[in-house]
């Protein structure tokens, strides 16, 4: 039986603390780290380990075997030098897999160009999704894949309903793909082309950007 995955989570603000009690809820053993005793404390009832330390200094982070864990989540909140400092060192370490949260696109660029193998956007991407959902209440979830591309949640309603995914073509009219069709607590995969969509449906829709914008507008 493979062990299961650990994670470090540097950072305790509301992302970083978000994170690794989810992690921790997961089933996950979480070490979460902060130069701020009293939020570790607060954390330490849910997470593995909690431990005040500064995320900056090298030796501190050897010490704790920060090498040791499968991903590292980089939370840092204000200080952009601290969070690109911290990712260095850990990079210089040789973490496998370092997830940091950045500030803005700038931030972003500098974390991606020194070795961050995944940079989080949460203030821009909440905010997307939060727009989308203004936009179009039938949209529940809206998450980027890449610059060009993303996925929806789409509530089934008006129209839709009673139709198939092939009278509703949404491939052909607007070149967007359904991958699946959740169903309360069960989610189909595989849609067919008869499927017929029923009040409470929700579709995950993936597409270029401006497709996914299309499909939107076509059906607030």
């Amino acid at each position: 039986m493979a062990a299961k995955k650990q994670y470090a989570v540097i950072g305790m603000g509301r992302f970083g603390s978000s994170v690794a009690k989810a992690l921790s809820g997961m089933g996950f053993d979480v070490l979460a780290i902060d130069a701020d005793e009293q939020r570790t404390q607060e954390i330490s009832g849910i997470v593995t380990h909690a431990v005040s330390a500064d995320s900056t200094d090298e030796e501190a982070l050897r010490a704790l075997g920060i090498r040791n864990f499968d991903v590292v989540v980089v939370a840092i909140g204000e200080d952009i030098q601290a969070s690109i400092l911290t990712t260095l060192i850990l990079k210089d370490l040789g973490v496998p897999a370092i997830l940091v949260k950045a500030k803005s696109e700038l931030h972003g660029k500098v974390l991606s160009k020194i070795g961050a193998d995944k940079v989080i956007y949460p203030e821009r991407d909440m905010g997307m999704r939060v727009a989308h959902h203004l936009a179009s209440p039938n949209i529940l979830d809206y998450i980027e894949l890449s610059p060009d591309y993303s996925i929806l949640d789409m509530k089934v309603s008006g129209t839709m309903l009673g139709k198939n995914l092939q009278e509703l073509n949404i491939r052909a009219k607007y070149g967007c793909n359904v991958m699946a069709i959740r169903r309360g607590e069960e989610m189909n995969i595989s849609p067919r082309a008869e499927d017929r969509l029923i009040e409470g449906d929700v579709l995950v829709i993936v597409g270029r950007k401006d497709n996914l914008t299309k499909l939107e507008m076509a059906y607030q």
